[in-house]
């Protein structure tokens, strides 16, 4: 609301007019540090390695390496990455106002086909003097990536983009999410409910509810991000679409028969043959393997 060069009041005039001290007008709210982003890139590796780590246990470790630091920071940078403990909890935390919490759906469903189950998850992207959000929505049968945003902040803009590219290629049967607030709001949902899609929604603090995204994370940190250590936003997204091309149409899977995650998604109903009987590529017992 401010306007620095405005030809007839001074920036002491309207900053009186809008109730603010002059002093504020120049504040910039300091990031974090150098030793903080290092922290959290350790922090960060830790977790993929060990996602039921909670601030005491990420403490500990941290100490353990060298690292004299107290829970409360810990808590703090573990909250800024997105970061939470896998665990099961007597009861999940209550959605914030107007935002509704819907069921885990997958529980007990077979996937057996392209478009039947979207997932999307935003995972926390370390920079050299920075860190960014990464949102990616994929097709669990077919393994596609179909769309997927940075961002510098999780205002959930970058996640509604995502979403509209991704509901330009398809449309599945099931949406599944976290609980996180961006994934809650009544204009996210909203979106899906309007075109009949029935949403899911997993267990706080339960990850491996959404596997297939979280191996994701694993592959692109470990064969992307950490080898790369971006300076800028620019590199970080230009290093992540290659990535992403490299991984959606040259990388070929096991489980899709050595067909990448294109060709089974264009495919539409891939199935795996095994002594002439027809079985899905995906059931809920998988993920027990895949966890693992």
């Amino acid at each position: 609301m401010i306007e620095p060069k405005h030809r007839k009041l001074s920036l002491v005039r309207q900053s009186r007019l809008l109730g603010v001290s002059r002093s504020a007008l120049y504040y910039q709210p300091a990031g974090p540090s150098a030793y903080e982003l290092e922290l959290m890139a350790l922090m960060d590796r830790q977790y993929l390695k060990t996602p039921f780590y909670g601030s005491r246990r990420m403490k500990a470790w941290l100490e353990a390496e060298g690292h004299v630091v107290n829970r409360k920071r810990v808590v703090r940078l573990m909250r800024l990455m997105g970061l939470e403990a896998i665990y099961q909890r007597p009861k999940t935390s209550q959605p914030g106002p107007g935002h509704q919490i819907f069921p885990y759906l997958l529980r007990s469903v077979a996937v057996a086909r392209t478009n039947q189950v979207w997932a999307v998850d935003i995972t926390y992207i370390p920079m050299r003097r920075g860190f960014l959000y990464l949102v990616a929505i994929m097709d669990w049968h077919s393994r596609f990536v179909l769309a997927w945003r940075l961002s510098i902040s999780l205002e959930m803009e970058f996640c509604l983009s995502a979403l509209g590219e991704a509901l330009t290629k398809g449309q599945p049967e099931i949406f599944n999410s976290d609980q996180g607030s961006q994934f809650t709001s009544q204009r996210f949902t909203g979106i899906l409910l309007k075109r009949n899609i029935r949403v899911s929604m997993d267990g706080k603090g339960r990850c491996m509810d959404n596997v297939f995204v979280e191996r994701l994370w694993r592959s692109l940190k470990y064969e992307e991000v950490y080898l790369k250590a971006y300076d800028t936003v620019a590199e970080a997204r230009a290093g992540i679409a290659a990535w992403f091309r490299f991984y959606n149409h040259e990388r070929p899977h096991q489980a899709l028969d050595y067909r990448t995650p294109w060709q089974a998604f264009q495919e539409g109903s891939l199935l795996s043959y095994t002594d002439g009987v027809e079985k899905p590529l995906w059931t809920p017992e998988h993920s027990l393997v895949a966890a693992g």
